[in-house]
């Protein structure tokens, strides 16, 4: 990440957290001004619109905090569960945003029965990392929760946010989709399978 876009999410975090707080219009006038500041250095960074980035901090109200992005790595004979990302074509573990109402294993679970078709159940957390010290930018901030899952039943079945499902041996790992799972990421997971003792990871 570089650090235009590190500084120009924790500008828009302070901003929304101070137009949460602010108690009379000066200060709220200050802080959306802020925060347009904000906007245009992460569109600047993103090479993306100042309106489209605005109207997505606009959206977050109230204290910010990361938001959280969840992933299950399923094993059977030796191989881990991959999926086809519909909006880039490239592979990656079951996952996505986690719902409110959800606990993280549900969430988990959930995402690999739509996007996969398999059932499966989380059986331990292998990390809970910041996104930002392994992937490339996003205008949010994010934590990434890694779960190793136990596969209990199901068959292949894609989805509307999926377009194939297949099971890949560590050396056989395809083109990835390196904002959503990295090849150093799939390796440590195999680790953990192999080695059910090893501690989860964290940061």
């Amino acid at each position: 990440m570089s650090k235009q876009v590190e500084w120009a999410q924790q500008l828009a975090a302070l901003a929304k957290t101070g137009l949460h707080y602010a108690q009379n219009d000066y200060d709220a006038g200050r802080y959306r001004a802020q925060l347009d500041i904000a906007a245009q250095m992460l569109a600047d960074a993103a090479h993306a619109d100042v309106a489209e980035v605005a109207l997505l901090l606009a959206a977050d109200d109230g204290y910010i905090t990361p938001k959280v992005d969840v992933r299950g790595a399923v094993f059977r004979d030796d191989k881990i569960l991959l999926v086809r990302e519909a909006a880039d074509g490239l592979w990656t573990l079951p996952g996505g945003w986690a719902d409110v109402g959800d606990a993280p294993s549900q969430a988990v679970e959930r995402e690999i029965r739509e996007e996969s078709g398999y059932e499966a159940k989380a059986v331990k957390l292998l990390a809970l990392e910041d996104r930002r010290r392994r992937h490339p930018s996003l205008i949010y901030a994010v934590y990434k929760v890694a779960f190793l899952c136990e596969l209990i039943g199901g068959a292949a079945q894609t989805s509307s946010e999926t377009t194939a499902v297949g099971w890949f041996g560590e050396d056989e790992i395809p083109p990835l989709s390196l904002g959503r799972v990295t090849t150093g990421q799939i390796r440590r997971w195999f680790q953990h399978y192999r080695q059910p003792g090893l501690p989860s990871e964290f940061d």
